[in-house]
């Protein structure tokens, strides 16, 4: 019988994006993850602020060379990948000459919010979905963190629900207390809409601000995670409101063993539902 297998979609992972707290969360759950026996994979944007000689990136000539389209236009995806040694964990990473380029994350040098973020977005979430079905690789759960993050579970529900890789996965969204100001670009549910979607599947994102991103990541998850102990009040009560599984914030120590057993749940029910048919 094969490993049970997790897959970790992220905003951030230490060392790659610095020492942050969800940097920090996404690379010691994975780990323990692995350590209790799971098979995993880990997916980050390649921001142009990652040193790629440092981390020592490489090119999957094999998994690269996909276009995806955004906006009617098309948009090479390069895939890379860099091992984290002293774990013997390996991170894949969505990389785009065009909407990863120089040494930023989410701001411009002059430190203003990129207006490209929504793009940027949409590309990282496609890019993962598309690189895991090239790899045939079928998941139990998905755990998103970070609402970089936010349109995997709508794209999972709604485009690849029809897709035997995704065929009862469990999606759990992790909320984080990183934000940004302002809305993404209006016309985000436009640039959805190039998909196989209807208006009202991306109504909600008419104002593309943070907290919309939140709410529509819980609306297309199973489970959901505080992951800070500091949640916009709105958020909070739209989780409880929503009546899924919901993780109150572990703490800052010891919290990997609640998130393994938070997994645990889906897994089990996915083993049932095996047994059953």
């Amino acid at each position: 019988m094969r490993k049970k297998r997790v897959l970790y979609v992220s905003q951030e992972i230490v060392p790659y994006t610095g020492e942050t707290t969800m940097g920090k969360v996404a690379s010691l759950l994975p780990q323990k993850t692995q350590e209790n026996g799971k098979d995993i994979r880990m997916f980050l944007p390649k921001f142009g602020a990652i040193n790629e000689r440092r981390h020592q990136l490489h090119e999957v000539i094999r998994l690269s060379g996909m276009n995806l389209i955004i906006d009617d236009f098309d948009h090479q995806l390069i895939i890379k990948v860099a091992s984290i040694q002293k774990l013997r964990m390996q991170v894949y990473f969505i990389d785009n000459d065009e909407y990863f380029p120089g040494k930023q994350i989410f701001h411009e040098e002059d430190g203003s919010f990129m207006t490209n973020n929504d793009e940027r977005m949409i590309f990282y979430c496609k890019g993962v979905i598309e690189t895991v079905r090239k790899l045939g690789w079928k998941p139990e759960v998905i755990h998103c963190q970070g609402w970089f993050t936010s349109l995997v579970p709508m794209y999972i529900k709604k485009l690849y629900s029809g897709d035997p890789l995704f065929e009862d996965v469990k999606i759990i969204y992790s909320v984080f207390d990183n934000s940004f100001d302002g809305v993404l670009s209006s016309t985000l549910p436009e640039k959805l809409l190039f998909e196989n979607l209807e208006e009202s599947d991306v109504a909600s994102l008419k104002v593309p601000n943070i907290t919309n991103l939140h709410k529509f990541a819980i609306d297309h998850s199973d489970a959901v995670v505080q992951a800070s102990a500091d949640m916009d009040k709105e958020v909070l009560e739209y989780i409880k409101s929503s009546e899924k599984p919901f993780m109150e914030y572990p703490g800052a120590e010891d919290y990997i063993d609640a998130y393994q057993d938070f997994y645990e749940q889906f897994i089990e029910e996915e083993e049932v539902a095996l047994i059953e048919n």
